[in-house]
């Protein structure tokens, strides 16, 4: 929810991620485009039906500028906070729902990095839950995020070119490969 009817910048636990995420990369990803995201959503709540609501409320139900600045947030704040120096393990129950739903934790890498690495254009790649607990993945482009569609998004990988472009040029394959050694899946399961 917001405070006193506006969205925070979220704060990083970390300054740089080694060799994947530069802290250039960081300090433009972070410090200006979803910087520029809150404050261009705190500009449009202000008597707008989506005041006072959570990002996941106006999500769902928004359209237009609300919507893709909303969206943005939420993504963003989702990628950014998966996230560490030394990310935490999965857990036996998790990877035993990785196992169920994909057969391995090396395929359900190949299907994130494949549908990653072929969406066109500008977006993320999201693993999800849906209403049953079954783990899916999908691509969504733009702003959208997987609870306008009814599922639960727990990973996400960000495949806008300012995400990975001064890192990794034009080899979005290479970056998606590089970010699975800094997913806390902690914080993934504690989206379940």
């Amino acid at each position: 929810m917001p405070t006193n009817g506006q969205f925070a910048l979220m704060q990083l636990s970390y300054e740089n991620l080694g060799n994947t995420i530069s802290q250039n990369t960081l300090s433009f990803h972070h410090g200006k485009h979803l910087k520029a995201y809150v404050d261009n959503l705190n500009k449009a709540l202000p008597g707008s039906a989506f005041e006072g609501k959570s990002l996941q409320e106006i999500v769902k139900t928004s359209d237009g500028g609300i919507f893709n600045n909303a969206g943005q947030v939420l993504n963003h704040t989702m990628y950014f906070e998966q996230f560490s120096n030394s990310p935490r393990q999965m857990s036996d129950k998790f990877a035993a729902l990785v196992n169920r739903d994909f057969g391995s934790f090396e395929a359900l890498q190949q299907e994130m990095n494949q549908k990653g690495a072929t969406l066109f254009g500008s977006g993320w790649v999201w693993l999800s839950a849906d209403k049953e607990g079954k783990l899916v993945i999908t691509q969504n482009t733009n702003a959208d995020n997987p609870v306008r569609h009814g599922l639960t998004p727990l990973l996400t990988f960000d495949v806008w070119e300012h995400a990975y472009y001064l890192d990794y040029q034009n080899r979005r394959a290479d970056y998606l490969a590089a970010l699975w050694q800094l997913i806390d899946w902690t914080t993934v399961e504690s989206r379940l």
